[in-house]
């Protein structure tokens, strides 16, 4: 009896283990690890003229980042613009299978099935990317991600990593729109 009571109390113990980390998951700027985050950078001048329009990668439980980088290539660790400027962190619950195993298998299965396509800037592109990894883990409960929703809810959702960050992003649009408008205004005034 007793060691059917000890069985189970090592049954049940890595699963206490396994959540306890799994929700302590940190995010680390130095060292650019971003746990259950989807990551975006700005693209030099697209950004500039558009800046909800960048590039972007998704995170394993671990932080390593994997963004679809270009034609048959899938980077970890080095996005194809630079560090990340905003993160977005997603809750590893809402993960249909549940935990962080079922989070990379999906990140994992996603960048393998990249690694085969041609990037395309309009239809199949890093937010494709990030979209099928969310599908295949059924985010949310949901087969439905795709790059327009992706951009949108990155947009209301995502957090600048710093105040440089926060500059890098939207610095060259309000100078180009204040270069456009005193340029507008000094023509209308002759």
């Amino acid at each position: 009896r007793g060691g059917v009571s000890l069985v189970m109390a090592d049954v049940v113990e890595p699963d206490t283990m396994k959540n306890f980390h799994g929700s302590f998951e940190r995010i680390d700027l130095d060292m650019c690890r971003f746990p259950y985050c989807i990551v975006w950078t700005p693209i030099p001048v697209l950004s500039w003229l558009l800046p909800f329009i960048g590039h972007m990668g998704i995170c394993t439980s671990s932080g390593v980042i994997r963004d679809f980088a270009g034609p048959y290539f899938v980077s970890e660790d080095n996005m194809a613009f630079g560090r990340p400027t905003k993160y977005w962190k997603l809750d590893v619950n809402k993960v249909y299978a549940s935990g962080s195993s079922a989070w990379d298998t999906a990140v994992h299965d996603a960048s393998e099935e990249y690694k085969h396509r041609m990037h395309n800037l309009c239809c199949d592109n890093c937010h494709s990317h990030v979209a099928m990894a969310l599908n295949l883990m059924r985010y949310d409960n949901s087969t439905s991600w795709n790059m327009v929703k992706l951009c949108v809810l990155s947009l209301v959702y995502s957090k600048h990593v710093s105040c440089a960050g926060f500059l890098k992003t939207w610095l060259p649009f309000f100078m180009l729109a204040g270069i456009v408008l005193t340029v507008s205004l000094a023509l209308n005034l002759r």
